[in-house]
């Protein structure tokens, strides 16, 4: 994946949804959060991720402190400051992660995989779900990482046992061999679109499949 170029996209469409929306409106796929609130969350997350790269430690807590009338512009700057940060940095140099990756490339992928999620919201609270796109290699990254990354953590810092069961995973739309998460049976299969499978882990589509809906009521992702 070309990163850099994928996050300066995904962090440019994000804005154009925040600057054409109504930032009082509520989202509905974030409960008890407006527009505003999203914003701001991402802004932060983006200059939280940068100290991280910058200074090897998860202590950043650069807030918003303007005016609502500054949000858009100032979300616009914390992505330019992310971009600009692991853009300079080679993307092996050590970095302060929450995964087992301690590098640069961790935050490289994992704040596109944040953003094009939340650009899902920000839609959201205009009622303009059709709208979002991605990617299907990209938004099957995004399914591999939640695998890969999201559901291990939550095991290891126990705050959910590992599932009863198997999810196994496969997309209609690429030529990849399913993904599990879960290694027990029964074994519930969910199938379709790779940004429908994204979405779906992320807990912002319903799922139809009892089987599948059921193990994914468990904390998979925070």
């Amino acid at each position: 994946m070309d990163w850099i170029p994928l996050l300066e996209r995904a962090t440019g469409r994000f804005a154009d949804a925040a600057g054409s929306g109504d930032l009082e409106a509520p989202v509905p796929t974030c409960p008890e959060w407006t527009l505003a609130d999203l914003v701001q969350h991402l802004g932060e997350t983006h200059l939280w991720a940068a100290h991280a790269v910058e200074h090897g430690t998860p202590d950043g807590d650069d807030r918003f402190a303007g005016s609502r009338d500054e949000l858009v512009e100032w979300y616009a700057g914390t992505a330019r400051r992310l971009v600009t940060v692991l853009a300079a940095t080679d993307p092996e140099a050590p970095a302060w992660t929450f995964g087992l990756e301690m590098t640069a490339e961790f935050w490289r992928r994992r704040q596109v995989h944040e953003t094009h999620v939340h650009e899902y919201d920000a839609l959201a609270a205009a009622g303009r779900y059709d709208s979002w796109s991605i990617d299907a290699e990209v938004a099957w990254d995004g399914v591999d990482e939640v695998a890969a990354v999201f559901y291990p953590r939550q095991v290891r810092l126990d705050r959910i046992a590992p599932i009863d069961g198997t999810l196994r995973l496969t997309p209609t739309d690429i030529d990849r061999d399913p993904l599990d998460i879960g290694s027990t049976n029964p074994v519930a299969g969910l199938t379709g679109p790779s940004s429908y499978l994204l979405l779906a882990l992320w807990k912002r589509v319903p799922v139809d499949d009892a089987p599948a809906a059921g193990l994914l009521r468990t904390a998979i992702t925070p």
